[in-house]
């Protein structure tokens, strides 16, 4: 079964999620969220949705759903964030966290969450990937965001510019290609990963007349872990990674920072990327976008990133059952 969040109330999650729930769908779905405000979103957007609470049977009818209802503190109006209604849609994140913690759920699929409104309603939140890993109690995890022609991680991921210097050290871009590149082995079924790794700086540092972290950091990371086996290309120009030359002959990407891997990916495939947490002891994936809420209600949210999401977390689920000790 896998646990749906729809995120933000008063963005598109809920659109997805309803719009969604038209389609035959191979595997369970169980959504957290308030029940009254999907039904309400399945009105306006006029389409037919039954929503039930048999936890033990989840429907896979198309127009049905079953929910675990967590209610939220007011009526929602699409396109309007409410700070009243932040509580609830963390307690429904926690409940997912929870059940998956337990095994009660196979994977975590996330619709997008509005940072600000969070921050506002005076919870400190930086984004889903850094909260996944605090409520379950982990070291460390990667962001991954994929497509169909590249994956792309991210050494550092929601920071500040001016902080992503400092936050790059050699143990945590060791630890985080370590997570890398064993996800990549034991969930995407890739028997000798091989991952580009980006500099940090333009030119990878040109030899450290612009900049001295690939000298520093990026490059003795790179040799040590060359040096147990893992195959890493890199440290590489940022400029000239991205091109077929390079991606053709690779399984990931090692972004050093947010902007520099992932305007080229939602590039080449916005609308169709997902995003995966790697390094937590559950599967979580994600969409490519955020809480678009100037359209919510209005029927015209692209369903792509949030049916390639769906489609990714049970791939996973399958390579996780094949990879299981017998």
């Amino acid at each position: 079964m896998i646990a749906i969040t729809p995120g933000e109330p008063a963005g598109i999650g809920p659109d997805l999620v309803v719009q969604a729930a038209q389609r035959e769908r191979q595997m369970p779905w169980l959504v957290i969220a308030d029940k009254n405000m999907l039904a309400a979103r399945a009105q306006l957007l006029q389409l037919p949705l039954t929503l039930d609470d048999n936890l033990q049977s989840p429907s896979l009818l198309p127009g049905h759903l079953t929910v675990l209802h967590t209610p939220l503190a007011n009526t929602v109006i699409p396109g309007l964030l409410d700070t009243a209604n932040v509580p609830g849609v963390m307690a429904a994140l926690d409940a997912a966290i929870a059940g998956c913690m337990r095994g009660d759920y196979s994977a975590l699929l996330t619709g997008p969450i509005q940072k600000s409104v969070v921050n506002d309603a005076g919870i400190a939140f930086s984004g889903h990937t850094e909260y996944l890993a605090e409520k379950s109690g982990v070291e460390d995890v990667v962001m991954l965001l994929m497509t169909d022609a590249m994956r792309v991680a991210l050494a550092t991921t929601h920071l500040p510019l001016a902080q992503v210097s400092n936050a790059l050290t050699q143990p945590l871009l060791e630890r985080r290609l370590h997570i890398l590149n064993n996800t990549l082995r034991q969930q995407f079924a890739v028997a000798q990963p091989r991952i580009l790794v980006a500099g940090l700086n333009p030119h990878a540092g040109e030899g450290g007349h612009l900049g001295s972290e690939e000298i520093n950091v990026i490059q003795p990371v790179c040799e040590h872990l060359r040096s147990q086996g893992m195959d890493l290309v890199g440290p590489l120009p940022a400029d000239t990674l991205f091109t077929p030359k390079y991606l053709q002959h690779a399984d990931a990407v090692m972004s050093m920072f947010h902007d520099q891997g992932l305007p080229v990916l939602k590039y080449s495939g916005f609308g169709q990327a997902v995003n995966v947490t790697l390094g937590l002891p559950f599967i979580r994936t994600s969409v490519d976008h955020g809480t678009a809420l100037d359209i919510a209600g209005s029927g015209d949210a692209d369903l792509g990133s949030f049916l390639a999401a769906l489609t990714v977390a049970s791939e996973l689920i399958t390579n996780k059952e094949l990879n299981a000790p017998s």
